[in-house]
């Protein structure tokens, strides 16, 4: 029998707190719930979660802090639910380390499948002799006989491994971040456009006609500009993701 997965409710509303908690209990959650920012963190802390559900406006600590402070420890997927629709507070909710958002009042519906989609992508080593997909391997990219291993400019991806370093510096990637990363050296030099990633994030790997938001697509850009920065590269003269205006992105041409 596989071990249950885990989950963080972080809300301060009670109701709120309670539909959050029947959504991924539904979903096969085994959950625990805190109702303060200082308790969510040492929760994070100690039950090592898959999938937090994170509130914006919590009474002691906001929202944003708390992402940054369970990011220096844990890997797992941050869905922030927020009250506030305006960008900005999307946008520094996704800067601080959130994979999501949603907007309250949300569908229930909604948000399980947002969380259903994320855990679909893998959270830690596959087995041995396991390897990646191996379609539309990149001229660009060196694949290591097709295990999912990319060389390209100093940077180096395991799939395997999960793992991406720069000059033989280990990075500390989000699993989105990773996502993209691997889909964009997957693609080589071919452009990856924006509504692509956020299919690859949800894990449909055509276009199945669901609905893409310019929310959606701006978070896509969010997240590849948080990887750009901690890549160390340079939109200007980029290393590694090159910037297709109005469009997507991908891979950067080899020999930089």
């Amino acid at each position: 029998m596989s071990e249950a997965r885990v989950g963080l409710v972080i809300e301060d509303d009670q109701d709120i707190r309670e539909l959050v908690r029947t959504v991924l209990t539904q979903a096969g959650f085994d959950v625990t719930v805190a109702g303060s920012g200082s308790e969510g963190v040492k929760a994070a802390r100690i039950l090592n979660p898959d999938v937090i559900t994170l509130d914006l406006g919590l009474p002691d600590i906001d929202g944003f802090e708390v992402s940054r402070q369970i990011r220096e420890f844990s890997d797992a997927y941050i869905v922030m639910l927020t009250a506030r629709a305006e960008e900005l507070d999307t946008l520094i909710g996704l800067e601080s380390g959130a994979d999501d958002y949603l907007t309250k009042p949300f569908r229930p519906r909604e948000l399980r499948a947002r969380i259903a989609a994320m855990m679909r992508r893998p959270r830690s080593v596959p087995d041995a002799g396991e390897s990646a997909p191996v379609s539309d391997r990149p001229a660009d990219a060196v694949s290591d006989s097709g295990n999912g291993h990319y060389s390209h400019n100093g940077l180096e991806l395991s799939y395997a491994s999960r793992s991406v370093s720069v000059d033989g510096q280990e990075l500390n990637l989000t699993r989105t971040e990773f996502e993209l990363l691997y889909a964009l050296l997957e693609a080589g030099r071919t452009v990856r456009t924006k509504s692509d990633l956020v299919r690859r994030l949800r894990d449909e790997d055509y276009d199945v006609g669901s609905y893409i938001s310019e929310a959606d697509e701006r978070s896509v850009e969010v997240h590849m500009g948080n990887l750009r920065k901690k890549l160390g590269d340079s939109p200007q003269q980029p290393r590694w993701l090159q910037t297709v205006r109005g469009v997507g992105y991908r891979l950067a041409p080899g020999g930089r």
